[in-house]
């Protein structure tokens, strides 16, 4: 995979772009990166089932040349809640939108997640931190809400004498619109993970892989990842429908 070339001037913008290593994430960095940011990518490994998207997003750093730091929290702070993702509840089949995939949440994620970029920004003298909550999350995940993000900049505006400033640039928008984003870029989707089943292949029957190849369906384009079934999610948003 051919690299891409980032030139950094001396008086360039710095920001902390939390990196998951799934598809919005990567369309994140891509966009903040052409905007001229000089991005420190930031993973977290918190005992996640699909602990194959920190591989994911150590491949998308390296292809943008940008500096990749994944930290581990201690266990048992993320890691022993219930939730699918962290290997204590089976992973919910079916459209994003059913009430089954409640049981992806992992209770209070993304606050102690952003909580550690914050940190990482103060240290690093970063202006900006970015996270790629989107507008199809709002249904499930409600620290990807508009009034999270919200709470979280006020907090964010009096941890520190000099705080960054707290982004979610795709909070307004849909999944198919950052796929679309990305292609624009040329993202290599190819190298993203997305599947919370965690196995070779993506399983394209989780919420997540559903809402994926929805979004590329949408967006005209064909997902480049191998899934072990491509075609179930469209049966899943008829039946959510």
């Amino acid at each position: 995979m051919e690299n891409v070339e980032v030139h950094n001037g001396p008086n360039i913008r710095k920001a902390v772009v939390l990196l998951s290593g799934g598809m919005d994430s990567a369309v994140l960095l891509a966009d903040t990166l052409a905007k001229g940011f000089a991005v420190t990518a930031l993973s977290i490994n918190y005992g996640q089932r699909h602990v194959k998207e920190l591989v994911a997003a150590k491949t998308l750093a390296q292809y943008y040349q940008v500096e990749h730091e994944i930290i581990s929290v201690p266990s048992g702070i993320l890691e022993n809640l219930k939730s699918s993702q962290s290997g204590h509840a089976e992973v919910p089949e079916g459209h994003y939108a059913e009430d089954s995939m409640k049981a992806t949440v992992v209770p209070n994620r993304n606050m102690f997640l952003l909580s550690i970029a914050v940190a990482r920004a103060i240290a690093l003298e970063a202006h900006d931190v970015l996270y790629a909550a989107h507008a199809g999350d709002y249904a499930i995940y409600p620290d990807c809400r508009p009034e999270f993000v919200a709470a979280m900049q006020r907090a964010v505006e009096q941890c520190d004498w000099n705080p960054p400033e707290l982004r979610a640039p795709f909070l307004r928008i849909s999944k198919a619109n950052i796929v679309a984003l990305g292609l624009q870029l040329n993202v290599p989707f190819g190298e993203t993970w997305t599947c919370y089943a965690g196995r070779r292949h993506s399983c394209g029957r989780c919420g997540t892989c559903c809402e994926r190849l929805e979004a590329f369906h949408l967006a005209g384009a064909v997902d480049p990842l191998d899934y072990e079934d491509r075609e179930f999610w469209k049966t899943a948003v008829q039946h959510e429908s």
